[in-house]
């Protein structure tokens, strides 16, 4: 064949078209998703009921990018309820119009209306996940984001035969909704869920659910990247699969040293990536993946079980569907109150900090914070019974301030300048009063209300260490920081000691991540840069406590480059 005698213009065309293919280059490229917020009947556990889900899928659709990528969500709420959603865990530079917790960076989007995410994936590789910010919705809106990393640019590890998301969830025969407005009418705890889901499904170890299993099938000598997603509302939770070893990489899109372990910890809020070594023969048995809560407080919670099955793929494919045939193989989970267990796992998470992904964590400091975390008590009102501790209601707080939610977006109102009247910027930076915060508690256990924030100057070092309480009770807290990723320095039980705990602060490769579990009875020291202007939410993600106002909020001031100041709102946000 003789060479084609193309023109010298469509040689260069041609040639200027492949460098601009995504596939052929390591280019960005814009990401378009379409959610559809519909109204839909599902059944788990012989019950059936209405949920909200986007475009009718339970769990939601994954969404899937690359480092570096622009995502477009557009929304369209076909419901009653007003909906946000949440990108969680995305660090939204310069992009916190697109965040998403309702009345923090946004009015909700109303019955009818749209509203279009633009946000850009920076620095960012791994597992993350969305959800509904608002009241309690997230109980069913929610999927998986998927970040993978930049093209021809490898894992740190070894590449998987397959990648696998699973993300947990907590089912309830009830309409959530009803039960967190019943829970804060009477000022008790909610009723608890029903069961815990593995992608939606709560398995076989439940009444009436052994169709909705979810089952891994896999080839034996490969290796698998699990990317487990904790979206339940209320409880963390231990995970183990029976006669095999996990070996963690990744958590909250952060590569990790990789560790091996039998059982993972993960906490609403967070998400871990492991890698799956199966077995290099086909093995005469098949082997459950259990989950279940691990518990620190005083009050009640759903004690129960989800399973789903691991099954070998066998050249045979009788023998992998005849499963009865073969013994079904439990892991062996850790007590539900082995708050060893939670510590020393957390212990073993370790930054890479190599050259290719860097530790850079903040050597010095510029403004140090104290917060107490826990629960507490408002009065009950007149003519009313209440059902929190001795006729109260339950609430909870940060340094003894319960959050109330504001009827104006604090992000809107920062931006334009109309703060009075919206939020005010005295939350304090230690506890008002200090006190033995896990000896015996104080005899009022009353908290303060109000809508404050506090003030950063852009760029500046934060350093903040938050303090459980034994204030009805001590418990883990997983908080979640929006708009920022911070580093784990530090933690311990008891009450933290300035003079003595900083020198053992680990200032050179610390986890991190974007939630953290403050430790039952303990503390945890976090450092981060406020590098990232606009108003960022930072709240329990155990949903009952942020309904009860274990929630603050950062407002980090403009820089002074272009770069460093936080773009008008869109045309499309929505109205109070």
């Amino acid at each position: 064949m003789g060479a084609s005698n193309l023109p010298l213009g469509t040689l260069l065309f041609a040639l200027s078209a492949l460098t601009l293919m995504p596939e052929l280059t390591s280019a960005a490229i814009t990401r378009h998703y379409k959610f559809d917020v519909l109204s839909h009947n599902v059944t788990r556990l012989c019950h059936t009921k209405s949920i909200f889900t986007v475009n009718g899928q339970f769990p939601g659709p994954k969404i899937i990018a690359r480092e570096g990528d622009r995502v477009v969500v557009k929304v369209v709420n076909h419901v009653q309820h007003n909906v946000t959603f949440h990108w969680h865990g995305i660090r939204q530079i310069q992009s916190g119009w697109a965040d998403g917790p309702a009345y923090v960076t946004q009015c909700p989007i109303q019955k009818g209306q749209t509203y279009v995410y633009n946000f850009t994936i920076i620095g960012q590789r791994g597992t993350l996940f969305w959800h509904a910010h608002i009241s309690w919705l997230r109980a069913t809106l929610y999927g998986p984001i998927v970040i993978l990393p930049k093209r021809h640019v490898p894992y740190p590890f070894a590449k998987p035969y397959k990648e696998v998301p699973i993300i947990f969830g907590e089912w309830f025969n009830a309409d959530t909704e009803a039960v967190i407005t019943q829970a804060l009418q009477n000022g008790g705890g909610p009723n608890v869920s029903d069961a815990y889901t593995i992608n939606g499904l709560p398995g076989p170890l439940y009444n009436c659910s052994a169709r909705d299993t979810f089952e891994l099938i896999v080839k034996p000598g490969k290796t698998y990247l699990l990317r487990f997603i904790n979206a339940a509302l209320n409880d963390e939770l231990f995970f183990s699969i029976a006669n095999h070893t996990l070996t963690v990489v990744d958590v909250d899109a952060i590569y990790v040293k990789p560790f091996n372990t039998d059982t993972i910890l993960i906490t609403p809020g967070q998400t871990t990536n492991v890698l799956l070594h199966t077995k290099p023969f086909v093995p005469t048995a098949t082997f459950l993946m259990m989950a279940r809560p691990y518990v620190t407080g005083l009050g009640t919670f759903d004690n129960s079980t989800t399973a789903g099955i691991l099954k070998y793929d066998h050249p045979n494919s009788s023998l992998t569907s005849n499963t009865h045939k073969i013994p079904l193989l439990r892991p062996s989970l850790p007590p539900l109150n082995d708050t060893s267990f939670a510590a020393n796992f957390s212990q073993k998470l370790r930054s890479l900090a190599n050259v290719q992904f860097p530790a850079n964590v903040p050597q010095t400091v510029d403004k140090h914070f104290f917060f107490t975390v826990g629960l507490g008590a408002n009065p009950c009102p007149k003519n009313q019974t209440c059902q929190g501790p001795n006729g109260t209601k339950f609430s909870a707080s940060i340094n003894n301030v319960s959050f109330t939610m504001p009827t104006t977006a604090l992000l809107q109102a920062h931006f334009f300048g109309q703060s009075n009247g919206v939020y005010t910027t005295d939350f304090p930076n230690q506890p008002l009063i200090p006190f033995n915060y896990t000896g015996t508690p104080p005899n009022n256990t009353f908290l303060n209300n109000g809508t404050k924030v506090v003030v950063l100057p852009f760029n500046a070092s934060i350093e903040l260490v938050l303090q459980d309480t034994s204030i009805l009770g001590a418990e883990s807290h997983p908080l979640h920081l929006h708009g920022f990723n911070f580093f784990v320095v530090g933690q311990g039980f008891g009450n933290y000691d300035p003079n003595k705990d900083p020198s053992r602060f680990n200032l050179v490769d610390p986890v991190e991540r974007n939630t953290v579990g403050v430790p039952s009875g303990g503390w945890v020291a976090i450092r981060f840069l406020a590098d990232n202007p606009g108003v960022w939410f930072m709240h329990c993600h155990l949903e009952v406590h942020t309904s009860w106002g274990l929630k603050m909020a950062w407002v980090v001031m403009d820089g002074k480059l272009p770069n460093q100041k936080l773009p008008p709102p869109p045309s499309d946000l929505p109205k109070c």
